[in-house]
């Protein structure tokens, strides 16, 4: 393995001291007590980083498998589009020990990622989707890129591919569109990205979990208006669309 970059080595460090925001969780839900059947069902996706030829950090997405009906729920437990771009990620198993070991074990079976190759520095806060389920980012510093062969699960995976992270916090290649959900008026933001030939588009779930990864990693807002939704912090009747 080749030596290791300053810039990712710094990045670990910062990204260790990360302190989650208590305003995008949910005490009085994940409070001792609560019935089962009223907690919300657990997932976890994979941010992982890295440094691209460039200098510049990078994020690893997955482009949805064609096999997929309209948004149906694939192996992973999350509900999916054929076509739509994902981290990788998916629903707790009962073998899982926490949020990490589901990140990582959910990022080999989908795209062939081993995980001893991934550094995982921080968790954030859990990102809940109208379909009651916390969505919790784990964020990995994947040193070594050219270990990294991509080897995508055909039923799960089109594509395997990579943006810039600082992305996510520019108006450039960026559209909006305001939604309202229980009277709840927000943005729903939608990047889109050239790779060669092919045109990506990230948004949802995904685009808010990267715009809040940017965020943290460059210590700095993003250049447009964002306007969280404010059942980020977990009421199952009000969620994110996923």
């Amino acid at each position: 393995m080749s030596e290791k970059s300053q810039k990712l080595l710094s990045l670990a460090q910062q990204l260790r001291l990360y302190k989650p925001s208590d305003s995008l969780n949910n005490p009085i839900r994940r409070q001792n007590g609560i019935p089962q059947s009223a907690k919300p069902k657990t997932a976890a996706v994979l941010i992982c980083i890295f440094e691209g030829n460039d200098g510049d950090l990078r994020v690893i997405l997955t482009e949805r498998s064609s096999r997929l009906s309209s948004h149906s729920e694939s192996r992973n437990g999350l509900r999916s589009i054929a076509g739509e771009v994902s981290l990788p990620g998916g629903k707790r198993e009962e073998g899982d020990a926490d949020d990490v070991e589901t990140a990582l074990r959910e990022a080999t079976e989908e795209i062939g990622l081993d995980p001893s190759l991934v550094d995982v520095v921080t968790v954030f806060e859990p990102f809940m989707t109208k379909y009651a389920m916390d969505v919790v980012p784990v964020v990995g510093i994947l040193f070594d890129k050219k270990a990294f062969n991509p080897v995508p699960n055909v039923n799960e995976v089109e594509t395997v591919f990579d943006v810039p992270l600082e992305m996510f916090l520019k108006d450039e290649n960026r559209r909006e569109q305001e939604k309202e959900w229980m009277g709840d008026k927000y943005l729903l933001h939608f990047f889109d990205y050239q790779s060669g030939s092919k045109m990506y588009t990230i948004w949802a779930i995904t685009a808010s979990i990267l715009i809040r990864a940017a965020s943290v990693v460059y210590q700095r807002p993003p250049a447009f208006q964002e306007r969280k939704p404010t059942f980020w912090n977990g009421n199952p009747d009000k969620a994110i669309d996923t």
